[in-house]
């Protein structure tokens, strides 16, 4: 075990890991406790040359296939000798302060396995993705494009996001985003990391939940935060909503099906 914390990156010919990149280089500067990890699965070889071009500050891992989000991450956290990691998606904008507080914060609560930050988009307005509870008309009707039909529903989409959590004082949750994820790496595999079978979307979830039932919290923190370069790409992407799809009907049977 050594003192650097692994910050794991999945990446497949991700759009902004570039301007990602730049600003932990510029946050982290050349000689950090912090270790970038990119696990990048298959992209194009213009791509993985770019990325090859940010070593030594990055450890590039080079998969032959497409494995999906959390086996990358999977990979990056069996062999990392790291105490403490950070999941990070390859569109995530954050400071080191921000970094070293949450990582303060894990190291201060021996019972939290996972914090997640509070997360913005570029406009400095929320992404309200904390969840207490999952069902399939809550889903769905995040995908609805008709605002009128939003509207109705405006105060039981409030409770799904959460929208009422505390601003002054971190608090435990059920579930948070995957987008960013400071994490206890023992604990984590412990729990043999994210469950493979979700090859995107819902792995997260499943994560928070599978601590749960270890015993473990998860800590939401509104005064750390993150900028999430948030495209929505289920919403817009016809084989990313049937990836999507697939991972709902795999998460719902395993923990049960609820739809409303």
């Amino acid at each position: 075990m050594n003192n650097k914390i692994a910050l794991s990156i999945v990446t497949h010919n991700s759009k902004h890991i570039f301007k990602v990149l730049d600003n932990l280089r510029a946050e982290l500067g050349d000689n950090s406790e912090y270790e970038v990890h990119i696990f990048d699965n298959n992209s194009d070889k213009d791509y993985i040359a770019r990325l090859q071009t940010y070593e030594p500050f990055i450890v590039l891992q080079q998969h032959k296939e497409n494995r999906g989000f959390g086996y990358g991450h999977n990979q990056v956290f069996k062999e990392a000798a790291a105490q403490y990691g950070i999941i990070f998606n390859p569109d995530v904008l954050v400071s080191k302060q921000a970094m070293d507080s949450m990582i303060q914060r894990i190291r201060e609560n021996e019972q939290v396995a996972l914090i997640c930050p509070k997360v913005l988009n570029y406009d400095g307005t929320i992404q309200y993705l904390v969840r207490q509870k999952l069902d399939v008309f809550d889903y769905m009707l995040r995908f609805v494009p008709i605002h009128f039909v939003k509207k109705i529903f405006d105060k039981r989409l409030a409770y799904y996001e959460c929208r009422d959590l505390p601003e002054d004082k971190t608090s435990y949750i059920k579930m948070g985003s995957g987008c960013f994820m400071v994490i206890d790496v023992e604990k984590y595999n412990e729990i043999q990391g994210f469950d493979e079978r979700f090859f995107m979307y819902f792995e997260d979830n499943d994560l928070c939940l599978r601590f749960g039932q270890k015993g473990y919290k998860i800590l939401y923190t509104p005064f750390e935060t993150v900028t999430h370069l948030y495209e929505k790409g289920a919403h817009k992407n016809m084989k990313l909503f049937n990836i999507f799809m697939q991972s709902m009907f795999r998460f719902f049977n395993k923990w049960g099906w609820r739809f409303f």
